[in-house]
């Protein structure tokens, strides 16, 4: 099965040196994500999950306020038994029964540093947008708007060394 695993830059560096990342809740998709985006093929659901991590790692970047404000995903594939759908979470969260390999990173979806700005406002907008605030909501919802960069697992590190 295909995970999307929110991080950030320093779990990017972390991942290196420890082989493997620990992240309790991933994205995939999910029986709940296939029902809500009915008209989706393959490809769209993909994307739908990525985008779900994608804002996931907004929470990481909250929790980690020394990382750079850059949104990371991981990409990997698992053994389908060791990723459990958790729909009281969200449509497209799955639980992961341990950790994930870097042998099982199939690749990186990095934001541009041009990015870090409106990163950096939709991370502090988080908690207000959670609230109901609409305008953080906006904020939020606008960081979406840059494209995440792709990277192969073989470019990880070289990514990592550049950015330190």
């Amino acid at each position: 099965m295909r995970v999307y695993l929110a991080t950030t830059m320093r779990g990017l560096a972390k991942l290196l040196s420890e082989e493997s990342v620990e992240v309790p809740v991933a994205h995939a998709v999910t029986p709940a994500l296939r029902e809500w985006y009915v008209e989706g093929d393959a490809e769209e659901l993909e994307y739908a999950a990525l985008t779900a991590a994608a804002r996931a790692s907004l929470h990481e970047l909250a929790a980690d306020q020394a990382a750079p404000p850059r949104r990371v995903v991981l990409a990997a594939e698992v053994p389908d038994p060791t990723a459990r759908p958790a729909p009281d979470i969200e449509r497209a969260a799955v639980r992961l029964t341990g950790p994930v390999p870097l042998r099982d990173v199939v690749s990186a979806h990095v934001d541009d540093a041009g990015a870090s700005p409106d990163v950096r406002r939709a991370v502090a907008a988080l908690g207000a947008a959670e609230a109901g605030d609409e305008d953080a909501q906006f904020l939020v919802d606008g960081v979406e708007d840059h494209e995440l960069g792709w990277y192969a697992a073989q470019e990880i590190g070289p990514l990592v060394e550049l950015e330190a």
